[in-house]
This record gives C-alpha cells, structure tokens and sequence, in this order.
C-alpha cells in the first residue's frame, strides 16, 4: 500500500456501477460525518481546559481577595497573595495554549476537509462555523487578563 497525497486522488462516482456508486456514497457521507463528530470531540476537548482553566483562575481570584481582606484586618504576608495571582496566571497560561492548540488543530482539520471535498472524497455540503465554545473560552481569557491585572496592579473593578 503507497501512501498517495489527497490531491492525486480522483473519484469520479458517474463510472462506478450501482452498487459501487450506492457505496461510494455512503462512504462519503460516513467520512463527511466523521469531520463533524472529530469537531464536537475537539469542542469537549476545549470545554475540560476551559473547565480547569476557569478553576484555577476561580480559586487564585478567591485566595487573593481572601487573604487580601485578611490582611487589612491584620498582618498577612504577601506570599499568600502572590500564591493567588500565581494561580491565577497559571489558569490563565492553561487557557492560552488550549485555545492555540484548538485553533491549529481546527485549522488543520478545515484544511484537510478541503482537500478530501475538492478530490470528491466528501460531499463538504455541511457548514464548518467557527466553535461557540472557542467564542467563550476567547472571553473567559480576556476576564482572566482584566482579573490578573487588577490583581497585580491593584487597579481596576476586582481591586
């Protein structure tokens, strides 16, 4: 078996039999539905980082401001706190290469189907739209950075 590129693949279902065109078919549709059942997989897959992510960002913004009203009762020392924002940073590191890592995968993937529907392997009919769950993880880093600021700065709405 000769691995072939994508693009020197031809099919041209008009030649094929009944039978075999019926099978081509319902390969085509079996390969165009296994796009959209990878994309869901890769939607739940950013849906855990988002879910860890939104945890750890969740508990470092609580031991911050816990321990910050701590410390104006009495002494407290700063590491405490910096514990918090190191959470919070780290949360926020984990959401930034979940979303690159979603975003080259999903690129990769768009082109491939590209390639399969211009050899006629896949119909492509099915939309492909941008994932709402990379919509909410895209917002949930920008509260994480307005949050991690406010934080370190002492600046803004969280502060």
């Amino acid at each position: 078996m000769t691995d072939r590129p994508i693009e020197n693949v031809k099919v041209d279902i008009a030649s094929l039999s009944g039978p075999d065109q019926a099978s081509v078919e319902l390969s085509s549709r079996r390969t165009g539905l296994s796009f959209q059942r990878t994309r869901l997989s890769a939607d739940r897959t950013l849906m855990s980082v988002i879910r860890t992510s939104l945890s750890l960002i969740g508990f470092g913004f609580t031991i911050y401001q816990f321990l910050g009203k701590l410390r104006q009762t009495q002494e407290a020392g700063a590491s405490p706190r910096n514990f918090g924002i190191a959470m919070v940073a780290l949360g926020i590191g984990m959401l930034v290469i979940g979303i690159v890592y979603h975003l080259r995968f999903m690129l990769g993937m768009r082109a491939e189907r590209h390639d399969m529907t211009e050899a006629g392997l896949i119909h492509g009919e099915s939309r492909f739209p941008v994932s709402f769950t990379l919509i909410v993880a895209v917002l949930l880093l920008c509260i994480g950075i307005m949050a991690i600021v406010s934080m370190a700065f002492d600046v803004g709405p969280f502060d």
